[in-house]
């Protein structure tokens, strides 16, 4: 379909919240109109019995682990990463970066994902590379670790940044990518501000995931996390911050202050047994709180349907109020928030000069019955596979559950290859 069409009398997501059946016009790579009116021109999709939202943006994932999905599970954070993870990981090669990206690009893809931010470790360009492909969204991002050749990783996200930043009609962002206070001191993180400053990259770090990651942190630096980075100046460039678990009301001040995102990852945070994100009072300060997957070998899938229930879910078990967190503001901290988050300009809305990133859902499933509220619905009783069609930057990812831009025949074979090399003893 070429680039420029209409998708018809379609139930409209509006960023309040309500509903309301509009047409969708799309030129380019925005959305040019919305209008109740009749719809003129050649190419239409029909939008009867679809749902139409913003694509869910993906606030903190790590692609190529999918390769890891069901390696090791059911264990502590540290043991998992420092046992398990870390180990294969040094054996992972260009094609297995590729090939794991690639298959994570399918699954979020057909589970409504338009773009997501990316932290992994060497040969990022893999990853960049199927982004450009694919058509999705990214802000990707080199995991630095600093105790093996930290200096020589950090060069390596920087020529990340000047090669990819702003690429594939700008679909590709690039942050700097710290890994956590537990890998990366104060002076290797005063190296990256020094770095990042030169360019105006932002930062994507994991804080505060664990409690054992705060008792470590007062007990080598005599100061928790947030306080101990804030001191390096790497809230000053703009921070996209993970998990978030534990948190002291000076934190979130420091937060506050500092308008750090924070991505709320509540399948792995409760999978890890790490804890629970104190989302609803950070929305309720007004800090921007979005979603994320983490890593397919730690939730153990990249379905962001999954984690808007688990959020709204969570909130109201935390907080023993079910008013909080509710369907219309999950859905927004998926979408806009997850925009804001990844400093993604125009995105996140369906709204008249915003960029045509749309979700067309499928209605006529039984889950969906009957159709009283199309976004509670989507919150509390959908499933992903009830994605029918993609849309990012105006092109067309997938329509009728059949994928326009990706091989995943070939993915799914390749990948397989590349899995069974890496785990093979």
């Amino acid at each position: 379909m070429a680039n420029d069409f209409v998708i018809q009398s379609v139930k409209l997501l509006k960023s309040s919240g309500e509903v309301e059946i509009a047409s969708i016009y799309i030129s380019g790579d925005k959305i040019s109109k919305i209008t109740q009116g009749e719809v003129d021109g050649a190419n239409v999709i029909d939008g009867k019995n679809k749902f139409a939202t913003p694509g869910f943006v993906n606030a903190h994932t790590h692609a190529s682990m999918t390769l890891l999905r069901s390696y090791s599970d059911d264990k502590a954070l540290m043991d998992w990463l420092q046992k398990d993870i870390w180990p294969i990981e040094d054996k992972m090669e260009h094609k297995d970066i590729y090939w794991g990206a690639a298959l994570a690009a399918v699954e979020m893809i057909k589970s409504g994902t338009t773009a997501f931010a990316d932290m992994y470790g060497p040969c990022m360009e893999e990853v960049a590379k199927v982004v450009d492909e694919s058509g999705l969204r990214a802000c990707l991002s080199q995991g630095l670790i600093s105790f093996v050749n930290g200096d020589k990783k950090l060069a390596t996200n920087i020529e990340l940044y000047k090669n990819y930043h702003g690429k594939a009609n700008g679909r590709i962002t690039v942050m700097l990518g710290p890994h956590a206070i537990y890998t990366c001191p104060p002076d290797f993180l005063k190296k990256v501000v020094n770095e990042a400053q030169k360019f105006g990259a932002e930062i994507h770090m994991h804080m505060n995931e664990t409690q054992t990651e705060i008792n470590d942190c007062i007990k080598n630096y005599g100061k928790r996390p947030f306080e101990v980075v804030a001191e390096t100046g790497l809230l000053d460039l703009g921070m996209l911050a993970a998990h978030c678990v534990h948190l002291s009301d000076e934190e979130i001040e420091i937060i506050k202050a500092k308008k750090v995102r924070v991505a709320h990852n509540p399948g792995s945070n409760m999978k890890l047994a790490s804890g629970i994100c104190p989302a609803t009072k950070l929305l309720s300060e007004g800090v921007t709180v979005a979603l994320g997957t983490d890593g397919a070998s730690s939730n153990n899938n990249l379905d962001m349907l999954e984690e808007i229930r688990l959020a709204a879910l969570l909130a109201k078990v935390d907080t023993l109020n079910p008013l909080a967190v509710p369907a219309a503001q999950a859905i927004q901290m998926a979408t806009e928030n997850g925009a804001k988050a990844l400093n993604l300009a125009n995105v996140g809305r369906l709204e008249e000069g915003c960029k045509a990133d749309i979700v067309l859902w499928d209605m006529r499933g039984a889950d969906w019955q009957p159709n009283y509220n199309p976004a509670s619905l989507l919150v509390y009783s959908a499933n992903s596979s009830a994605v029918d069609t993609v849309i990012v930057d105006g092109k067309i990812l997938m329509q009728g559950r059949e994928l326009k831009t990706l091989d995943e025949e070939k993915i799914l074979a390749e990948f397989t290859a590349c899995a069974n090399r890496l785990t093979k003893n």
